[in-house]
């Protein structure tokens, strides 16, 4: 019997060491043959990690140069915008000269009058307004028609010392005339609506011609039917002060 469990214990001692040796077998011919493509898989993958590093080191310099680009634009554009309000604000101040040589040449009363002077700098655009503004040479007019034509003192419409029981009208509900228009008209005498609306045309013609610096403007704003509206209960028109 125990010489029966010596054999069977060779046997497995003898099968134990033909597996060490399969497997000492299938593990060389496994690793052996797999070794070198893992070295050229982990050389691939270096090479390509390299080239990703440098398109980002490409991509970080194309970045920087960008924004080198897009500082410089942004100080050219603030430098542009700024050369653009400085040149209209000289074109601005161009255009007040100009327009004060205007006013002064065409109605020196009313420049007088807002307190404007013509500056030197305005004399050339004012020689040139006159210029401009003078009519072509032409036959003498007749001096009786333009005496008849110019409105008389007689023209002036009745006119009031003072506003009828200390309360004059509002005269500022008439479009068009504002506080400095109002103390010009109580300075010539009219204080209340009913004293404008019967103004006739030859009233309107005095009027027009005596408002120092607001000339024409009875007629372009039609005072007198402004006027009869309000006397009716008729609400201001638009521009009118409420």
């Amino acid at each position: 019997m125990f010489q029966r469990w010596g054999f069977l214990m060779g046997e497995i001692w003898l099968l134990l060491l033909l597996a060490a040796l399969l497997g000492l077998l299938a593990g060389w011919f496994i690793w052996g043959r797999r070794t070198p493509e893992d070295a050229g898989e982990v050389d691939r993958l270096r090479t390509a990690l390299e080239a990703c590093n440098a398109k980002g080191r490409d991509q970080t310099a194309r970045i920087t140069a960008l924004e080198g680009d897009l500082s410089a634009a942004k100080a050219t554009a603030s430098e542009s915008a700024a050369k653009a309000e400085r040149a209209m604000a000289a074109n601005a101040a161009a255009a007040s000269v100009s327009a004060a040589a205007v006013v002064t040449q065409a109605d020196p009363k009313a420049a007088a009058s807002n307190g404007q002077a013509p500056s030197a700098a305005a004399k050339p655009a004012q020689a040139k307004a006159a210029k401009a503004a003078s009519p072509a040479p032409a036959s003498k007019p007749d001096s009786g028609k333009a005496a008849s034509a110019a409105p008389k003192a007689a023209d002036k419409p009745k006119s009031l010392t003072k506003a009828r029981g200390g309360k004059p009208d509002d005269l500022k509900l008439i479009k068009g005339v504002g506080p400095k228009l109002e103390a010009l008209c109580n300075k010539l005498g009219f204080y209340h609506f009913d004293q404008i609306a019967s103004w006739t045309e030859k009233e309107i013609a005095w009027v027009d011609d005596n408002l120092e610096g607001f000339k024409g403007r009875v007629t372009r704003e039609d005072w007198v039917q402004q006027a009869r509206d309000l006397m009716n209960g008729l609400p201001p028109r638009p521009g009118g002060e409420k």
